[in-house]
């Protein structure tokens, strides 16, 4: 763990501290994979996460102290952008969207997902800047906006899943990934071993590691799968297995 996790970490702790002090919830901001992993090996019994939705990949945490006598939510809104004139609307990306966004001054932590759908977006963000957003994006790249507040309860993402299927001698992480990418074990080692691979947001760094019915796995740079489980096993003794691949 490098001095800039030890910080984070240390942050978490002090949050966690405070939550027991003063009797009320705390949160973090948004964090990454990595950051999850640095939060899920301090989890206690009274924190949890969430991003606004149920596929959310940025989280923010929150610290609650044993008895807490009153209601919370998390500090999350959600915003949906649409172009102002559907005839001239140009085609946007992620990058396209996130950087109109930061491009206003905001700092990352403060923006969760980014969800596109057809010529709209929905932009979930600590609530604190909802309005400093509506107000002051109104282009993102060439195409006009319209932006409004949506509730992140009523917001339904349906991902778009590849459903694969193939053959493994054991459900590694890194036989059910080569499936997945269609590519040899060896190929995705170095991923592994190099910190760039999340299951369930906690970092694997060991090819071997056995997944469980429907973990959710993560690789930097490349995307997301959950390996559904074994459907059935063939007379060589392999196993049939099913992936949902996130395109």
């Amino acid at each position: 763990m490098n001095k800039e996790e030890e910080l984070f970490k240390k942050r978490l702790l002090e949050l966690g501290d405070a939550a027991y002090k003063r009797g009320t919830a705390t949160f973090t901001d948004f964090m990454n994979r990595n950051e999850l992993n640095i939060f899920h090996s301090i989890q206690k019994e009274t924190c949890d996460t969430f991003g606004g939705y149920e596929y959310a990949e940025r989280q923010i945490a929150v610290f609650l102290p044993d008895a807490l006598y009153h209601t919370w939510n998390y500090p999350i809104s959600c915003i949906k952008i649409s172009p102002a004139n559907i005839k001239f609307a140009g085609t946007l990306t992620h990058r396209d969207y996130l950087g109109a966004v930061l491009n206003l001054g905001i700092e990352r932590s403060k923006i969760g997902d980014i969800v596109i759908q057809d010529k709209e977006a929905y932009l979930f963000c600590h609530n604190t800047l909802s309005e400093f957003i509506r107000s002051q994006l109104t282009r993102v790249k060439h195409t006009t906006v319209h932006l409004a507040n949506v509730e992140p309860k009523a917001m339904q993402v349906t991902p778009n899943i590849e459903k694969i299927k193939g053959t493994v001698a054991s459900v590694r992480l890194d036989s059910v990934m080569a499936v997945a990418y269609k590519s040899s074990r060896s190929s995705f080692a170095a991923l592994i071993e190099g910190g760039k691979v999340f299951v369930n947001g906690k970092l694997i760094t060991a090819n071997a590691y056995s997944l469980a019915e429907d973990d959710m796995i993560s690789v930097r740079g490349i995307g997301k799968l959950q390996y559904k489980g074994i459907l059935n096993e063939t007379k060589k003794n392999r196993f049939l297995i099913l992936i949902h691949k996130y395109i």
